[in-house]
């Protein structure tokens, strides 16, 4: 589909908006997915398109926070092969189930996950204090409940990935005895895998407008640098104020959709 000179203009600032605060929180996606529907794109093919266009900015900003990543290779091998399940399983589903599908579910999913993230440190206190209890030693990888659930929210990253970076953080937060920045490092890795494996399998079965994913994928790079920058310099309390606040809006928008 030809563009307008306008139309390329907010595609790309659309991408360099969502790379950045993809990388800085997640849920990008509410703002390129509108845009691109704005310029006459199915919802399918939006949604497709936009799945590969943010697959640089997602690689763009893991590698901006590469120093976080350091010591975390085997946590994010486990994390990341239960995510690439969960994203194949969520591309097949966009392409098998209605699109109102997921409409009631995703707005409970992000509001769950908002609340576990405000109390994410007295959730993690808890935790701390239950295994001096017991003796148990923390798990490095967060054990089989973490797998699953991340597993299950790629599932909903194959399928629409708007605010999973939430879910992912919500989810570490509470079972990981780490810092923010480095499970926010975690979280841009596991979203490369699941915006990869769910694009590489529309590549065989689903229609892009190409033009979309080029203007969003270097639009994303930029942004997903940017977003690293700026990211890794927020306080524990700063970047979960604005996780609480794009997650928020993300509702907000979701429902009015």
């Amino acid at each position: 589909m030809a563009l307008s000179i306008w139309e390329i203009l907010a595609v790309f600032t659309a991408g360099v908006g969502a790379g950045t605060i993809n990388t800085i929180v997640g849920s990008g996606t509410l703002i390129t997915f509108p845009v691109l529907l704005a310029t006459g794109l199915p919802p399918v093919t939006a949604t497709v398109s936009n799945a590969l266009g943010l697959i640089p900015g997602s690689i763009s900003g893991a590698i901006g926070y590469r120093k976080e990543l350091a010591g975390q290779r085997r946590r994010i091998l486990k994390l990341s092969a239960g995510a690439a399940v969960g994203g194949l399983c969520g591309a097949i589903l966009l392409l098998a189930l209605p699109s109102t599908a997921f409409e009631t579910i995703v707005p409970v999913l992000v509001a769950l996950a908002l609340v576990l993230v405000i109390l994410q440190p007295r959730i993690s206190k808890a935790v701390q204090r239950r295994r001096e209890h017991t003796g148990a030693p923390p798990r490095a990888d967060g054990g089989p409940l973490l797998f699953t659930g991340l597993m299950l929210a790629s599932v909903y990253g194959g399928y629409f990935t708007a605010a999973q970076g939430i879910i992912y953080l919500s989810l570490m937060g509470m079972l990981l005895d780490d810092t923010m920045q480095r499970l926010n490092a975690v979280k841009n890795v596991l979203a490369a895998v699941v915006n990869t494996i769910a694009a590489l399998f529309f590549l065989f079965v689903a229609h892009f407008d190409w033009t979309a994913v080029v203007l969003i994928a270097v639009g994303s790079a930029i942004g997903g640098q940017i977003g690293a920058k700026v990211g890794r310099r927020l306080s524990p309390t700063v970047l979960r104020a604005l996780i609480v606040a794009v997650g928020t809006v993300a509702i907000v928008q979701l429902l009015l959709r």
